[in-house]
């Protein structure tokens, strides 16, 4: 099993408890010591639980990122979304900056995405993607 970075939600089944994506996360971290995201995630889901006032859930949160490795969007992420950005705009399939700023990021590390949303990534040419949603 290769590393990967959980897009959001996958990290939100997890948070959730999903059965499947318990099941994954436990499959993996057999392997990591940790789970991995983007900062763009942090966001994501920071944004969903701020919009319902969700205190409790925000603090376990912040605790929860504190035992994962959140990965910043640096120069070269940038770059690399810009050129995703401009192939997909060519192709006529774009998808939300977010999604490119995260497929970017996994690109930049060598990653696979886990994601419920396999059709917007898979559009990415060269990512890898995973559903541990499904699985």
């Amino acid at each position: 099993m290769n590393k990967v970075v959980l897009d959001t939600d996958t990290l939100s089944g997890i948070m959730r408890q999903l059965p499947a994506a318990l099941s994954s996360a436990q499959a993996y971290l057999s392997s990591y010591s940790q789970l991995t995201i983007s900062i763009v995630t942090r966001f994501e889901i920071l944004r969903g639980l701020s919009a319902k006032k969700a205190a409790s859930q925000t603090s376990a949160f912040h605790a929860m990122c504190q035992s994962m490795e959140v990965l910043p969007i640096t120069d070269a992420i940038i770059v690399r979304a810009a050129d995703i950005y401009g192939t997909l705009h060519q192709t006529g399939q774009l998808v939300g900056d977010a999604d490119i700023l995260i497929a970017a990021t996994c690109l930049e590390h060598g990653c696979a995405i886990v994601t419920n949303n396999t059709s917007h990534f898979s559009r990415i040419p060269g990512l890898s993607t995973q559903n541990w949603l499904t699985e």
